[in-house]
């Protein structure tokens, strides 16, 4: 379980072994059934959570009820409602399982302690921090300035394991369409071969 995270971690900066081995006695393991919640509107997001094995949408609910998927995460990737964990404040998103999923754990007091233990961490959380940023900006250019199609091909093409994975309303929620919209993209791209 731990091996995912290390590996992700020596992608973007380098870790001795006696540090891999601290590392681990700042999380805690959890598993979530399918359809299960980690996190909940309203609730204070206690933990930042590192995914080692499965599927989980970020989303909110609009006033008239409708789901709008702000994030998927799948295996090496990090999810919380970021405000929430940092200034500890109510979340504004719901964190729910597509999938059975295992999760790595750390907690707000244990995330500032492992910064000071580990400082190597500090630049591994920025530079993950830093290309947030930088796909949540390209994200917003795709939302605004591509068509339907564009979007949905785009996806698919940064994204091919999701494509297999994801249910195409999932999708279209991310995206922004209707699931209508993904299904005719969809037959059409398979009618083209």
């Amino acid at each position: 379980m731990f091996d995912v995270l290390i590996s992700h971690i020596q992608k973007k900066v380098d870790l001795t072994e006696e540090q891999k081995i601290e590392l681990q006695s700042f999380f805690t393991v959890k598993k979530l059934r399918k359809k299960q919640y980690l996190l909940q509107e309203g609730e204070i997001c206690k933990c930042l959570s590192f995914v080692s094995k499965g599927l989980l949408k970020s989303y909110f609910v609009d006033e008239k009820g409708s789901e709008h998927i702000n994030m998927f995460a799948f295996e090496g990737w990090w999810i919380s409602d970021f405000n929430s964990f940092i200034n500890q404040e109510k979340a504004v998103v719901n964190i729910e399982a597509v999938e059975g999923t295992e999760l790595l754990m750390i907690d707000h007091e244990d995330y500032e302690k492992l910064m000071l233990k580990i400082p190597v961490m500090d630049r591994y959380f920025r530079i993950l921090y830093q290309n947030s940023l930088i796909t949540k900006d390209y994200r917003l250019i795709v939302s605004n300035g591509h068509t339907a199609e564009e979007k949905y091909l785009q996806f698919a093409q940064n994204n091919p394991e999701m494509i297999k994975r994801i249910p195409h309303n999932l999708i279209a929620s991310y995206l922004g369409l209707a699931p209508e919209t993904v299904s005719r993209i969809r037959k059409k791209i398979l009618l083209k071969g």
